[in-house]
């Protein structure tokens, strides 16, 4: 670890296991995004104590068992099929399904609106706070104030209705109580519709676009991946597959596991020191950010053999291929591990049984250069010409 000054405060760089497991799960620190506006000050994101515990339990409960995963599983597939069909922008299916997920939304020029919205909010998510014109972060700030305008409406919306039924993310918000039996506040369910999507929406449309990546160049990956679905498909009666399938797809897996190491969605993740605290003789003071670089780990020769290169056998215990505990954090740590991690990958896997056993494509510029924020991509955004096979 060492010490700078980044986003208008001291803070220390932590970039090794050890390190960032005492960060992640000491009480001492606590979740500070220095740009937290973007998401809000009463979302999952800035909250803390029984407040973050009681959101967080409420969406583990909606996105993140079982029970709920097979129902998710079977919401999304007709919109992944539609999308292969059509092929539309690249994300587009994974934003589709986050869109019924949380509001009911179906494809058009809202959702459309929604798209755009979300692309100039996540943008300015690592940026620099400065309120100034022509910042990204001003930027974002105004494409929050449309999003929350929207998601208003569709609240007013759900008032009138009273249904009374849960059917999506902002229904269950709503319903939210506190310990003394209180609701959540209008701003307060707004709030965490706009910080929710913003996770859903980019850990999956950034991950489905380095799975095209990676496949694209490494034909012999796709090609055992495809063998592995067909078979599945072979022996399925219907289009659609279960959840119970999906346990099943060992390779799939493996590729999905891989794809989400190298894509570094949450490449870093800050907290503050509330107090002072000590890591093996090294004074960490109050009031300083550290950041937990997980990048670093994922791409360190220390951790992993040949890391940037794409393998999914890597996690393949028989070929004696090991990892060291605590390289692999791509979900976080402690208690603000991420609550749809399990959500995460079973869209994965689902979108890439679908495209493997009936697309092939290739990418328009093998050899694009890399940008970094605000994630990880190719400056083209992995252009690829799609066709069915």
């Amino acid at each position: 670890m060492y010490r700078t000054h980044l986003f208008g405060s001291p803070t220390i760089i932590a970039c090794f296991p050890g390190i960032n497991k005492f960060v992640l799960q000491d009480e001492t620190f606590i979740l500070d995004w220095p740009n937290v506006d973007i998401v809000g000050a009463s979302s999952i994101v800035a909250v803390h104590g029984k407040s973050h515990t009681r959101i967080k339990s409420y969406i583990v409960s909606l996105v993140n068992r079982p029970d709920a995963l097979r129902r998710i599983n079977q919401l999304v597939q007709p919109g992944m099929v539609a999308a292969l069909e059509l092929w539309a922008l690249k994300g587009r299916v994974t934003f589709e399904n986050i869109g019924k997920l949380f509001l009911r939304l179906e494809p058009g020029p809202l959702l459309d609106t929604m798209d755009n919205l979300f692309t100039g909010l996540v943008a300015g998510l690592r940026a620099h706070p400065l309120n100034i014109p022509g910042s990204a972060y001003r930027h974002a700030l105004q494409c929050r104030k449309k999003l929350m305008d929207i998601f208003r409406v569709e609240l007013e919306k759900k008032k009138t209705l009273k249904e009374g039924v849960t059917s999506d993310l902002m229904d269950g918000l709503m319903e939210i109580k506190n310990d003394e039996g209180n609701k959540l506040s209008d701003q307060e369910v707004l709030d965490n519709i706009v910080s929710l999507v913003i996770a859903g929406y980019a850990t999956t449309a950034v991950s489905i676009m380095w799975t095209l990546y990676y496949l694209a160049k490494y034909p012999n990956i796709l090609r055992k991946l495809r063998e592995e679905n067909m078979v599945i498909h072979k022996n399925k009666t219907g289009e659609f597959i279960t959840y119970e399938d999906v346990s099943k797809m060992e390779y799939t897996n493996k590729v999905v596991k891989e794809t989400i190491r190298l894509a570094n969605i949450s490449a870093f993740s800050f907290r503050l020191a509330t107090n002072e605290a000590e890591y093996q003789g090294y004074r960490i003071p109050k009031d300083w950010r550290v950041i937990v670089w997980t990048r670093y780990l994922h791409t360190n020769s220390e951790n992993f053999d040949d890391p940037m290169c794409f393998n999914p056998d890597r996690w393949n215990a028989s070929l004696n291929i090991s990892t060291k505990p605590g390289t692999y954090q791509v979900f976080g740590g402690g208690s603000r591990f991420c609550a749809g991690n399990l959500l995460v990958k079973m869209q994965l896997a689902v979108f890439l049984h679908h495209l493997s056993i009936g697309y092939k494509w290739k990418l328009v510029n093998p050899d694009a250069e890399m940008i970094y924020l605000p994630h990880p991509s190719t400056v083209d955004k992995v252009d690829i010409m799609f066709s069915k096979i």
